[in-house]
């Protein structure tokens, strides 16, 4: 398990671009027939890539999560942008397609992933943060998700959102969790920029071919800091830092927050003529 350090309201200022990276940003997540785990001090999230080819995988736990199993005191979310797989938790099978979710309750012990065809390998996703109530486990096909259209073309930010894990659907402690799809012709990813000091976010973005980026949008709105990212590493938000981004060319990004406050339209919005 790698560890990230983040770096506070004040210190991110002064900080060169590699420097960023280091403090906010995973390495690649996904590779074949591994488990890639990366710890960010910014609310204890964890976040994964989990790759199972010809054997399956099982969620270990780390000395650093003081456990004896990676659930014991913490909830998870898995979303597969990958081919076909299962997800076992204690015994019960999860049939998990592209773009479905499932929702690992606190003090499941064993969670073992597993490919359908190890030649078009499922490619989970997970994020996870500390949890203080037993809740259940809960699979949310893509179709199930409760679904929004947001923008427009003329704005460049058309998009779909699908909220899978979130009130309603899923019972969590403080994990709600989705995908967002830009449609042709849209870069934008979250317009107008926003905050919520209540909660932290991660987006981890997908879908994109290998040679566009994303330029992904941190800081404070007098201060912000621009990203290029590739495709398929996590970027961890603070609180403080505002959240949204643009792209050479459409995309899908997962996001994932934790935090004090689970709805999901609770934000504070932005003008863009207000950052800096």
């Amino acid at each position: 398990m790698d560890f990230m350090f983040s770096a506070d309201i004040r210190s991110y200022k002064n900080m060169r671009n590699d420097e960023l990276r280091e403090a906010f940003v995973t390495a690649p997540l996904f590779s074949a027939g591994e488990i890639n785990l990366t710890y960010t001090d910014v609310d204890r999230g964890v976040v994964g890539g989990i790759v199972p080819t010809q054997a399956s995988i099982k969620l270990p736990t780390h000395k650093e999560l003081a456990a004896d199993y990676f659930c014991q005191r913490r909830e998870a979310g898995v979303i597969n942008i990958g081919g076909a797989g299962k997800i076992t938790v204690d015994g019960e099978t999860f049939d998990m397609s592209k773009k479905d979710s499932l929702y690992i309750a606190k003090e499941s012990k064993e969670v073992e992933f597993f490919s359908t065809d190890a030649a078009d390998p499922a490619k989970f996703y997970l994020v996870s943060y500390p949890a203080h109530r037993v809740t259940k486990t809960v699979h949310v096909p893509k179709s199930a998700a409760h679904t929004i259209e947001l923008g427009s073309q003329a704005t460049s930010n058309e998009r779909t959102i699908f909220q899978s894990i979130r009130p309603g659907i899923v019972d969590s402690c403080q994990l709600v969790m989705g995908i967002t799809e830009l449609k042709e012709g849209s870069v934008w990813n979250t317009k107008p920029p926003h905050t919520h000091f209540r909660r932290t976010e991660i987006y981890m973005y997908f879908d994109l071919p290998e040679d566009e980026k994303v330029f992904h949008l941190m800081g404070e709105p007098a201060e912000v800091r621009t990203l290029p990212l590739d495709k398929e590493v996590a970027i961890a938000s603070p609180s403080w830092s505002i959240h949204s981004g643009v792209g050479t060319t459409n995309y899908t990004f997962v996001w994932a927050m934790g935090g004090e406050n689970q709805e999901f339209d609770d934000m504070d919005h932005l003008k863009i003529s207000e950052l800096r």
